[in-house]
């Protein structure tokens, strides 16, 4: 990059579960590539994304929702939430215009007491709420930390998300450009498709099938320059979500199937050939080694 005053850096997006930062970074990047959800806790990783123009590039981190954890994999979700803190040039602390403050925003204002980086406050959801309603949830957070700017948003219309763009460009540093122009996120094209998946998982089967399911990419193939050919296994914890998943002669299988071939051949490019299985794993999300080998790992931290 020969421009010298080129700005890049890093931003971490914390929050209670279900505030929008999924909805926020896909709106920033141009494109899905963290998956949505009404269910609370969807995102489970630290997902990547990377926005870059003529002037800038910052790499937004998104995270999991923070909240109190009730399994191994909960406490490796609120460990991942909050080390995204650590060394990045700015936090972004979403609220949900529609709620009140609560505990969980409490706990995490908190913990963001203790970080040197800026802090902007995000009171996303504003398409939900009318404009008399938002003054009294901005005074709600006024006083709770020194606030680099406040930013009234709707993520999921856009409103403002340019305005906050421009704001936090210029209080990036003066750095170099990380990826390539194109590129959106530093997750491996499997990671995201298996996301995906996983998001019409949610979609199609609601609360009787919550937080019990992990899907893991068993091959991804390049079957010739138009086609890809991917097989998935779809886990859940007991025998009767496997026959939710499933569905009365396979039909919920074949809905999630046909619905998450169309994003994914939408993100690869390709056409696109999905074979799901489903399996039962009794208490995965309880069992590390399980975890690790479904891509939560304490390496990410």
């Amino acid at each position: 990059m020969d421009n010298p005053n080129y700005k890049s850096g890093f931003v971490a997006i914390v929050g209670r579960p279900n505030v929008g930062k999924s909805t926020f970074l896909n709106r920033v990047i141009g494109q899905k590539i963290a998956i949505m959800s009404n269910t609370a806790q969807t995102t489970r990783n630290k997902i990547q994304g990377i926005y870059t123009t003529d002037e800038a590039q910052i790499v937004f981190i998104d995270t999991p929702g923070v909240h109190k954890p009730k399994s191994k994999l909960g406490d490796y979700m609120v460990q991942s939430a909050m080390s995204a803190l650590n060394e990045v040039d700015a936090v972004l602390f979403m609220v949900n215009a529609a709620e009140k403050r609560g505990a969980g925003d409490n706990f995490i204002i908190d913990r963001l007491k203790g970080i040197k980086a800026p802090v902007y406050l995000l009171i996303n959801k504003i398409d939900q709420v009318k404009p008399d309603d938002l003054l009294p949830v901005m005074e709600q957070y006024q006083t709770a930390l020194p606030w680099k700017a406040v930013y009234p948003i709707s993520a999921l219309e856009g409103n403002n998300v340019d305005e906050l763009l421009s704001g936090l460009v210029a209080e990036m540093p003066h750095g170099p450009q990380y990826y390539p122009e194109d590129q959106v996120t530093d997750h491996p094209e499997r990671f995201v498709v298996s996301e995906l998946i996983r998001e019409k998982i949610f979609m199609l089967t609601r609360e009787e099938v919550p937080h019990s399911v992990a899907v893991e990419i068993e091959s991804m193939k390049q079957k010739d320059e138009d086609h890809v050919h991917i097989e998935a296994t779809i886990i859940v914890e007991r025998p009767t979500q496997k026959g939710i998943m499933i569905g009365k002669g396979g039909s919920m299988l074949k809905k999630i199937g046909t619905m998450a071939r169309q994003d994914i051949e939408h993100l690869l490019g390709s056409k696109v050939y999905l074979q799901l299985w489903v399996k039962v794993q009794p208490n995965w999300r309880d069992k590390a080694s399980l975890l690790k080998s479904y891509g939560y790992r304490k390496d990410d931290l």
